[in-house]
């Protein structure tokens, strides 16, 4: 009898033991587990980078082709975008690089250039409220190769005329004021203090951008209003979308600059995408590539498929 309640004593011992053993472990277990979850719920992404790169070429040739063309054609446009964004806190930074270069070649026009862009954007914030934040800001804008203005002679010759060359004209801005965010689409700035300078060294351009002769840069003072919008409209089309608006105080303050760009992608396959960029610029001070006419918009119209790869999410 006493064997037998020995025995039933042990047993009890030990499966208690090994109850509380495995409670115990499953209770650091779980203790882990949130310890983890918490961890990766309360950090925060501090920076956001990525960007794209697009290639699109096309090609046409001709040979004994009644309704008549060129009998061959070649082009080539190239995008770059990168971007950093950075938020933490009450402070955020933004920044947005757009490269783009393009050519075409044609048998009876030759090489010509087709797209030629830089452009720089820098923008740092410091939240007043939500959605409102007190904001400086430096763009910078310009191209990489010297551009022309196609024209005909009287006798109907080809000839043609510069218009920009490397780095010339540069646009570089400086501005503070007001940043607002109603949501993650769209930002609108507002600034009543902005400085810009046109850069230009060469002499045979001055004239073209209304640079002093003696000088290197043209300075202006005025009002400068940016809005940016970026919108993937369903799962494989994104609009982005940039307005630019400055008042010169110095100069006809009521004929305000415009640069506005708009870029539509859609992804046909995995590397495979459709895109159609328009930009409109208008300046007054900038003279008009036909000679005798004044002021004009400036417009650039590009759409074609090609190769398309996302750098980063």
């Amino acid at each position: 009898m006493k064997t037998i309640a020995a025995s039933l004593f042990l047993f009890f011992i030990s499966t208690t033991s090994f109850a509380q053993d495995k409670g115990i472990k499953a209770l650091k277990d779980e203790s882990s587990k949130t310890f983890k979850k918490d961890l990766v719920d309360t950090s925060k992404t501090i920076w956001k980078k990525g960007g794209s790169l697009a290639l699109n070429l096309n090609q046409g040739s001709l040979t004994n082709w009644s309704a008549g063309g060129e009998k061959f054609s070649l082009s080539l446009n190239n995008y770059l975008n990168l971007f950093a964004f950075y938020k933490e806190g009450k402070h955020s930074w933004d920044n947005n690089l757009d490269l783009a270069y393009g050519i075409v070649t044609t048998t009876s026009l030759g090489m010509r250039k087709a797209s030629d862009r830089i452009n720089y954007f820098s923008k740092y914030g410091r939240e007043l409220k939500p959605k409102l934040s007190l904001a400086g800001l430096v763009d910078f804008r310009s191209q990489f190769a010297n551009g022309f203005a196609y024209s005909k002679t009287s006798a109907g010759l080809d000839t043609q005329a510069i218009t920009s060359k490397t780095l010339q004209p540069a646009y570089i801005l400086t501005s503070l004021g007001l940043d607002y965010k109603p949501n993650k689409n769209l930002s609108l700035f507002v600034s009543p203090i902005t400085a810009r300078w046109i850069v230009v060294g060469s002499q045979e351009l001055k004239a073209i951008y209304n640079v002093p002769l003696n000088k290197s840069a043209r300075q202006e003072l005025g009002a400068f209003a940016s809005i940016n919008y970026l919108k993937a409209l369903n799962k494989t089309v994104t609009y982005k979308s940039k307005l630019d608006l400055f008042s010169n105080y110095k100069s006809n303050p009521q004929n305000v600059d415009i640069f506005f760009t708009n870029v539509i992608t859609a992804k046909l396959m995995k590397y495979i995408n459709f895109s159609l960029n328009v930009d409109l610029i208008y300046d007054d001070d900038i003279a008009n590539t036909k000679p005798g006419r004044g002021p004009a918009p400036q417009i650039l119209q590009l759409m074609g498929v090609g190769f398309a790869y996302n750098l980063g999410k």
